[in-house]
């Protein structure tokens, strides 16, 4: 039996991005292999334009790249298209985004909101 599981992010279906318990305002994700009770996976996430996320604490690694628009951290770092971005267990940040982005996130822990 194949265990293959292919996904194109620019066809997916999203839905309203509720990690933390809330419906976090002009995000949604597609679930790829995330896991919410582990905090382990892969998902698929949309920032419409004026998106933020809120304030977080990671218990694990995080990485994405950006696979369309701009992101920028709560230190103004600024990620584009094709940036691969790592933060390791106890980085604390939130992100936004001006005009909108796709990212490609794989996460390694539960992030807590701060």
């Amino acid at each position: 039996m194949d265990k293959r599981k292919c996904t194109n992010p620019f066809e997916v279906e999203f839905k309203p991005f509720d990690r933390y318990g809330s419906i976090i305002d002009k995000m949604s994700w597609h679930l790829v292999s995330f896991d919410k009770d582990t905090g382990f996976g892969s998902y698929i996430l949309k920032l419409e334009p004026g998106a933020q996320s809120i304030p977080h604490e990671h218990t694990g690694f995080e990485e994405f790249i950006v696979l369309e628009g701009e992101l920028v951290d709560s230190d103004n770092a600024v990620f584009r298209k094709g940036d691969f971005i790592t933060f390791e267990p106890g980085s604390v940040h939130s992100s936004h985004t001006k005009n909108g982005c796709l990212l490609l996130v794989f996460q390694m822990g539960i992030n807590r909101p701060i």
